[in-house]
């Protein structure tokens, strides 16, 4: 297929996107003044919280008392600079632990119940790495944190055994709890991953807030990506705008960027997005790898008639109104996109929203039918031409 008539198709299509790429569903309404688990805000809750910014300081995350893992993720080359709301959290004092020193102590269960109690969580499974099998998907609870921190010391994975979804935070998920009556635009909980690995997530099937984040599915609130490797993921393999088989990401707190910083995704494989996916957010990707990810989708977005849809952003998949998607000292590499943006797929649907590459390497990201001239493995629709000073495409 030629080019061209894609690129028109896409562009004609592009307007029917806005509505959920600048808000999502609806505030919930006003409820009954109740405090019971999952019910609506009260008028006491309805009051805007205080401001909690940012999303924990810097620290050293593993304990002085042990000693440090060997965990190699990230780009070591890389070296960009890393804003201080962007590094690990200091865990050295942590809320609570999972497990009590021995691998068996290391449990599904406990890592549910860590969660849902929020606060920094950390491990004792031993000094050996473990993984430990998820039987059930983790979920924040809103009124829990602030912060609600995990941290794996580079030894822990966890494990979707191909079965589940690992992690989820939904600001809007009347089952985790309403906080706010402004549940799409709210400064909490502020998730952090750091120093742990996601393997085998799975979200298909799941259609929840339109469905994708195999290993990690965030909604409101903020949330940040430290040390971390994603590895294996998947989510529903058809669909024009779900994505995201390492994380999806939706609605965070003023627009304010999803930091992905020193961290892998490998061979993670989504109908859109094969490690990261969003409407509407904007991101910060430092020192990180993408390799050998895959949008598997047939069809783009809109769908083409007698197409599921999908196929776009073999790595990276951006679609919204206004936002910002900003990588450096990154390495994007060996990705596939069956339609468009074998690397990244990025489309701003009102042309406000801008992409910068700083001193990155994308290579070998192979787009099936489409993709914007000059700018190898990228499909870009924004206020301008991506910027890309001292970065290598081919």
């Amino acid at each position: 297929m030629r080019a061209t008539p894609v690129v028109v198709l896409l562009t004609a299509g592009l307007v029917a996107l806005a509505a959920c790429g600048t808000g999502g569903p609806a505030t919930p309404a006003a409820a009954p003044a109740t405090t019971s688990p999952g019910a609506s805000p009260s008028t006491a809750q309805q009051a805007t919280p205080a401001a909690r910014t940012g999303l924990g300081g810097p620290g050293v995350s593993p304990s002085p008392s042990r000693r440090p893992a060997v965990f190699r993720v990230g780009n070591p080359d890389g070296d960009a600079p890393v804003p201080a709301e962007a590094r690990a959290v200091d865990t050295s004092k942590p809320t609570r632990t999972v497990g009590t020193g021995t691998p068996a102590s290391c449990t599904s269960a406990a890592v549910v119940k860590a969660v849902a109690a929020g606060g920094i969580i950390t491990f004792d499974c031993g000094p050996d790495p473990v993984t430990i099998r998820m039987a059930a998907t983790a979920k924040v609870r809103n009124a829990n944190g602030p912060r609600v921190v995990l941290d794996g010391g580079g030894r822990v994975t966890l494990s979707g055994q191909g079965k589940r979804r690992i992690l989820y935070m939904n600001t809007c998920d009347a089952k985790q709890g309403w906080t706010t009556s402004h549940c799409q635009n709210q400064d909490h909980p502020q998730l952090t991953v750091q120093n742990i690995t996601f393997a085998d997530g799975n979200s298909t099937g799941d259609t929840t807030e339109g469905g994708g984040g195999g290993a990690i599915f965030v909604r409101g609130g903020r949330v940040k990506v430290v040390n971390t490797r994603f590895v294996g993921n998947r989510c529903d393999r058809t669909g024009p705008d779900l994505g995201g088989a390492a994380l999806r990401v939706l609605s965070q707190y003023e627009n304010r960027p999803v930091y992905v910083v020193n961290s892998t995704f490998e061979n993670g494989t989504c109908a859109n997005g094969g490690a990261l996916s969003s409407i509407g957010v904007s991101w910060t990707v430092l020192n990180s790898v993408f390799t050998g990810n895959q949008a598997v989708g047939r069809g783009a977005n809109p769908a083409k008639a007698g197409t599921p849809g999908g196929g776009s952003g073999g790595a990276i998949y951006c679609d919204g109104d206004r936002f910002t998607v900003r990588i450096a000292g990154t390495v994007i590499r060996d990705n596939r996109a069956n339609e468009g943006g074998g690397a990244i797929f990025f489309v701003s649907n009102d042309r406000t929203g801008t992409m910068t590459i700083e001193d990155s390497t994308l290579r070998r990201n192979r787009s099936g039918q489409f993709e914007t001239s000059g700018y190898p493995g990228i499909f870009f629709l924004g206020a301008r031409n991506p910027s890309t000073p001292g970065s290598h495409l081919s």
